[in-house]
């Protein structure tokens, strides 16, 4: 029995979401490959000792509490629990008075937020902005007007550690609630147009749902983890405290499958598919709650963070591109840069991605000094997976920025166009260029990155890729000699571009194949046939190219007359509807001199 406790001396549980200590996390480390038995026999073994202790400290659990009501009892004797419940609860009338003060005297900037226009991205960007400052402003109210107060009196020790940790749950309740409101806007809050005004793209009747359910599951989580924070100095052991927090584990998993259950239909679901999220959400929680029942603590934050991050990564690109649509076409639709786009959500992505790698890292005990100091293969292999993390992450920040730019050069993602004086539709010179070029260097680019990036990724992990990359070299040579055609072909392309000998849109000749220019490959050009077939040319075959569409050409054809015509009346007449030609509204724009008449 005592080397059971002994073994398992790690294992302690705390409330969903607690941190955990490093001994919990290296009791579930990675095992190598030819260990996979072991290792579920060793995992096995610590689930049947985790549900052996809890079976075992049931029934101590009532003369721990006697002992905690007993001490709290003689150390709380001047006030009492229910002076300290009355204490608390003053405190916390004191903060919300504090926060309706400031609520009054915070008119002025109230009125400027709901001044500013939902129409422009800019405007919606300073209306969340001014909501969150604004919900800080009354967070900071309600902590100094709550614990702030407290802190001016002399109190017991312990009276001033009870009353200090529930008030700072109560401060963490009521933030999650004002800042939640800053970003869902619900109902209660009678804003005009809130659908246009939040930070998510969400119905009236999904922000009003967790709205209501959010800030009640963080509320009894706060209460969950300020009562397990002075447990233990109450007398409290581990092996209780474990069975307490499978009490407060089960209370978490009942609210959040009310909320899940209980959540509004959007209009994007059917009924197959929100019934088969619910029972995906549904799974997803019980399997959290069942590792933490068995103590498989490495395995709860892992499936905890695999969930929680891409839904954090998903919800932030629909609000970052929500908030930043463009505007609408009353106030002209202003835009902001595809490129400042791209940096908000790539930041934020790679700050995300980058704090659960942090927390996973804390919860499994892993230091990074440690790391370099011990020259163990898991520890080198952790390292290496953390540098592939970080340079996957820049490869995509830097490919996303070019990617943006690139679009914003092509109008982000077609040409401008330009409607001439006669309402014909045409493509501006420059666009037209930028649309045939860019579309094959943002492709370069592409491949340029991701090869960098695996380069890159391998070193980190330790391949020597000097190897690699003499053995690219060499098998490129061998591919040139053996593929001298498709080289021929991408080398000709890069020279017909650089030549500006056609653009995209335009009309062109060579050999007997003609059409307008759809599209580029690096090795080939569509050109559409005016009767509509469309001929994939490889650029080597190309040869001399028309181009009949750059700035002018002369068409040159023949007019058949019988023998007895009158040739001088023919001629008249021919010039007479040449010149009506020119000045026809709906041909004058195609012709740049009248016809004329060369002879017979």
């Amino acid at each position: 029995m005592a080397e059971q406790q002994n073994q398992d001396a790690g294992s302690t549980a705390a409330p969903a979401g607690a941190e955990t200590s490093p001994a919990n996390a290296s009791s579930d480390a990675v095992a190598a490959p030819g260990q996979m038995n072991t290792m579920a026999s060793s995992t096995l073994d610590r689930i049947k000792h985790h549900i052996e202790r809890i079976v075992r400290t049931l029934p101590l659990l009532p003369g721990q509490f006697a002992r905690v009501r007993a001490q709290t009892m003689e150390d709380m004797s001047s006030k009492g629990p229910v002076g300290v419940l009355v204490l608390i609860a003053i405190f916390i009338a004191v903060g919300v008075a504090l926060t309706w003060a400031t609520y009054r005297l915070t008119r002025p900037f109230r009125l400027w937020i709901i001044a500013q226009p939902k129409d422009t991205p800019i405007g919606r960007a300073k209306k969340i902005g001014g909501r969150t400052l604004y919900s800080s402003l009354l967070i900071v109210s309600f902590a100094l007007g709550s614990a702030g107060a407290f802190m001016l009196f002399d109190w017991p020790m312990l009276i001033r550690e009870i009353v200090l940790t529930f008030l700072m749950a109560a401060v963490v309740t009521a933030g999650v609630r004002m800042y939640l409101a800053a970003m869902l806007v619900p109902s209660f809050m009678q804003v005009e147009n809130a659908v246009e005004v939040r930070a998510l793209p969400v119905t009236n009747e999904t922000a009003d749902h967790w709205f209501y359910w959010i800030p009640r599951i963080v509320g009894v989580f706060a209460f969950f983890t300020a009562a397990f924070n002075l447990l233990p100095g109450l007398g409290i052991d581990q092996d209780g405290m474990m069975v307490l927090s499978l009490g407060a584990d089960f209370v978490m998993l009942f609210l959040w499958l009310l909320a899940i259950w209980r959540r509004p239909r959007t209009r994007r679901d059917d009924g197959h598919g929100h019934t088969a999220a619910t029972w995906l959400l549904t799974a997803y929680f019980v399997v959290l709650f069942l590792e933490r029942i068995a103590g498989l603590y490495t395995w709860f934050w892992f499936t905890f963070a695999a969930f929680v991050l891409p839904l954090a990564i998903v919800l932030t690109q629909r609000g970052v591109n929500f908030v930043l649509r463009p505007g609408s076409e009353d106030v002209g639709r202003p835009t902001i840069p595809a490129v400042t786009i791209a940096v908000i959500d790539r930041g934020i992505r790679m700050i995300l991605i980058l704090a659960a790698a942090y927390l996973l890292a804390r919860v499994w005990g892993l230091d990074m000094q440690s790391m370099r100091d011990r020259d163990t293969t898991t520890m080198l292999i952790l390292s290496g997976l953390i540098n592939v993390v970080v340079i996957a992450l820049a490869a995509d920040f830097g490919w996303s920025i070019i990617k943006a730019l690139i679009e914003r050069k092509l109008g982000i993602h077609t040409p401008h166009a330009v409607i001439g004086e006669e309402g014909i539709l045409t493509l501006d010179p420059h666009q037209a260029r930028l649309h045939t070029l860019l579309p094959i260097i943002q492709n370069i680019l592409l491949a340029v990155i991701i090869v960098m990036a695996v380069l890159m990724m391998l070193a980190s992990i330790g391949i020597q890729i000097g190897p690699l990359i003499a053995g690219a070299g060499v098998v490129g040579v061998a591919v040139g000699f053996g593929a001298q055609t498709i080289v021929k072909d991408v080398i000709s392309g890069v020279f017909y571009l650089l030549d500006d000998a056609f653009r995209v849109g335009e009309y062109i000749s060579s050999g007997s194949y003609r059409g307008t220019v759809e599209s580029f490959s690096l090795r080939s050009v569509k050109l559409r046939h005016h009767r509509g077939p469309l001929f994939t040319i490889p650029f080597g075959e190309l040869g001399a190219v028309q181009n009949q569409s750059r700035d002018w050409v002369t068409d040159k054809f023949n007019v058949t007359v019988g023998y007895d015509t009158d040739i001088e009346l023919a001629r008249k007449l021919i010039k007479r509807i040449g010149l009506e030609l020119a000045e026809d509204p709906e041909f004058k724009h195609w012709v740049i001199e009248p016809i004329k008449m060369q002879g017979v």
